[in-house]
């Protein structure tokens, strides 16, 4: 662009003054003071700028020569650029103006001739000027410019933005960026270290993998307050007794043991053990933490019965979203990198068969792990020390499938019972019996728990009404169950209370290596998923975030691939794609479209049968009878890693978002925490 043409125009700062022009003494002026070479500013009212140039000689009464001094004109106001407001806010020219001073009069009066001269050309004549000086000068002062220019051509935006600004353009940043920009300088780490960017950063990536790096953060929720017990005023209504069919009616639940209940215990309602009046808090959200503050951590005082009795006292302490941030990214490189820290826990005598750990209990106040074993007892353990708190005992053969929630355990065994516990107690409420083989596997929720057996049926025990009903179709042992309410709407106009909602579905996975999907409210069989060549052992439901798989594209109407896009829209549009996710004793691991139970995806490498899988937003993970672990990317199914370190087959695993614990063959526990490195 011709700078002739540019309707910007900079005035410049005028040239140094001499003091004395008349003087032809070769010595320096004796005092800085004695020529000025003031920086012009502008005031608020935009007022012309006076420019005050001293005398070197004053009278006996201090006042200046004003007849071979009259005062200057007042020039007319100026307008500067950025680089020249700055100069003259922070008086920049003092050291050249003291250069100035300390050469000969002849010498300020040639220099002070050419720098009048550049000030007062106009810019297309500066430029001419300047590249003529160019051509002058050697490299030892082309080096000079380059080393001087590298500093004046910077520009520090912050220091001109007001501070909203400021932090919408860092917004724009990722973490390392905004790291990076915190080095720059203490302006720059009071802006890049505010909390509300780290804030927007975390809600990007934890919980969900980020649309532009492609990767997330783990939650780390744990231990947080989310609900308070009170006793309801009104007694609960008698639950009624659970039949099985062809038998008599179940335990009644209303016998010695309620009567003996202490107050603090909670009450139990029916076989769903929920105590009535019960405050549920709704679950945290994402984050779980305060818009401003940052996530919470809660401190707990300690309880002396740690296991049934609620913690008194708590408060919680609040932390800056870039220390949250550093914490989950450095779980996150660990599970990228293999790297965690084993611990063993040691109790049972005969292989585990089954496990679930829970970190989110209000209380007490440490994540809570029970497993299940061939030694035919459930234990409860301590997550964080590692110490045994209770052995449950009652089943008289192995114990091969386990679920508890906050108030009760519910257990199967090769026995041809299950069993439900109060866990924090030790003591059993009742025992179910129904199957005519053993109890290999079990899932529940608020209305419904099921169970698969040996004897190759899935039987689904409701709370509501206390009935039981058997879903018949596969051909061999039933490994594993798993619920799914799809929260379709009832058929009906007016859903009966006591039935099975419409939309609850179960998958189950049998010997014979077929999953099939069931219609719990019809009672029949929907779909059928066949490709695995063994014995499917186990299953896991995950949903993927349509999102991930149409980003926005603005076409126009007439565009090729405008109609290809609005399809995507509109399936990113729709809730959650379910994938059910199988292992089998054929080596494999298969991921299905539930909708069309086709096989997405096979996953390949471990070179025994699969006995275990679990999943969450971020990862999928495996046991296996090769005494491995694998863990695996949800998005390409690529092995990220392999644990090793179990002497027997991996029977079952669980899955947090900083840990895996696994059970094997060999009777013991294994933790494998990524939250410090090996």
């Amino acid at each position: 662009m011709n700078p002739a043409s540019s309707s910007y125009i900079c005035d410049t700062l005028p040239a140094a003054r001499l003091a004395d022009p008349t003087s032809h003494s070769r010595e320096p002026s004796p005092a800085p003071t004695s020529t000025t070479f003031d920086i012009p500013t502008l005031d608020a009212e935009d007022v012309p700028i006076k420019w005050d140039i001293h005398s070197d000689h004053e009278s006996a009464d201090g006042k200046e020569h004003e007849e071979h001094h009259p005062p200057p004109s007042q020039p007319p106001a100026r307008k500067l650029c950025i680089r020249h407001q700055r100069m003259a806010d922070e008086g920049t020219n003092l050291k050249l103006q003291q250069a100035l001073d300390a050469l000969p009069v002849e010498e300020r009066e040639s220099i002070n001739s050419i720098w009048s001269n550049f000030s007062s050309s106009a810019h297309p004549r500066r430029e001419l000027i300047l590249r003529g000086i160019l051509t002058m000068c050697c490299f030892s002062q082309l080096s000079l410019l380059t080393d001087q220019l590298s500093h004046l051509i910077r520009i520090d935006p912050f220091a001109i933005f007001p501070r909203e600004v400021s932090l919408k353009v860092l917004g724009y940043l990722d973490a390392t960026s905004l790291c990076r920009a915190a080095q720059v300088s203490r302006r720059w780490k009071n802006l890049a270290d505010d909390d509300i960017l780290w804030r927007g950063i975390c809600e990007q990536h934890i919980g969900t993998q980020c649309k532009k790096c492609g990767w997330g953060l783990p939650v780390l929720e744990r231990r947080r307050t989310m609900q308070v017990a009170s006793t309801s005023p009104s007694p609960a209504p008698p639950p009624r007794p659970l039949t099985s069919p062809g038998k008599r009616p179940l335990e009644d639940p209303t016998g010695p043991f309620q009567a003996k209940r202490q107050r603090s215990e909670p009450s139990y309602s029916g076989l769903f053990l929920r105590p009535p009046g019960t405050v549920h808090s709704p679950v945290p959200s994402l984050l779980g933490h305060s818009p401003v503050a940052g996530p919470s951590l809660t401190v707990r005082s300690p309880s002396p019965s740690p296991l049934s009795q609620p913690n008194p006292v708590s408060y919680t302490v609040t932390r800056p979203w870039k220390d949250v941030y550093s914490e989950r990214l450095q779980v996150e490189r660990n599970w990228r990198r293999g790297r965690c820290s084993v611990r063993t826990l040691k109790g049972h005598t005969d292989g585990v068969m089954c496990l679930q750990f829970s970190e989110t209990f209000a209380h007490p106040a440490f994540p809570i792990l029970i497993t299940g074993s061939y030694d035919r007892t459930a234990r409860v353990w301590n997550l964080e020390t590692g110490e045994e708190m209770r052995c449950m005992k009652g089943h008289t053969r192995a114990v091969r499938a386990l679920q508890f929630d906050e108030v009760k355990l519910v257990t199967g065994s090769m026995d041809h019972t299950l069993r439900v516990w109060n866990w924090r107690t030790g003591q059993c409420i009742r025992t179910l019996e129904g199957h005519t083989e053993g109890v290999i596997c079990l899932n529940f929720d608020s209305n419904v728990l099921a169970s698969g057996s040996v004897d190759a049926t899935v039987k689904v025990w409701n709370f509501r009404t206390g009935e039981c009903f058997t879903l018949r179709g596969h051909r061999d042992w039933v490994n594993a169950v798993q619920l799914w309410d799809t929260g379709a709407p009832a058929a009906t106009a007016v859903a009966d209370p006591l039935t099975i909602d419409p939309g609850k579905m179960l998958f189950s996975a049998s010997d014979d290596g077929s999953i099939r999907l069931w219609d719990l409210a019809l009672r029949t069989c929907v779909r059928q998923f066949t490709g695995h060549m063994g014995q499917v052992q186990s299953m896991k439901l995950m949903f993927l975030d349509p999102t991930h798989a149409a980003e926005e594209e603005l076409l126009p109407p007439h565009h090729p691939g405008f109609a290809a896009i609005q399809e995507q829209q509109e399936e990113a549009r729709r809730p959650q794609r379910p994938i059910l996710v199988s292992g089998s004793l054929d080596n494999t691991i298969k991921l299905w479209d539930v909708d069309s139970g086709k096989t997405l995806r096979t996953l390949f490498g471990h070179i025994e049968g699969v006995w275990a899988v679990a999943s969450d937003n971020m990862r999928l993970v495996s046991g296996s009878h090769d005494r491995t672990i694998k863990v695996w990317s949800r998005d390409d199914g690529r092995c990220v890693t392999t644990l090793v370190g179990h002497t027997g087959a991996v029977t079952c695993l669980a899955l947090g978002e900083d840990k895996i614990v696994s059970g094997s063959d060999d009777g013991d526990v294994r933790i494998w925490c990524f939250c410090t490195g090996a």
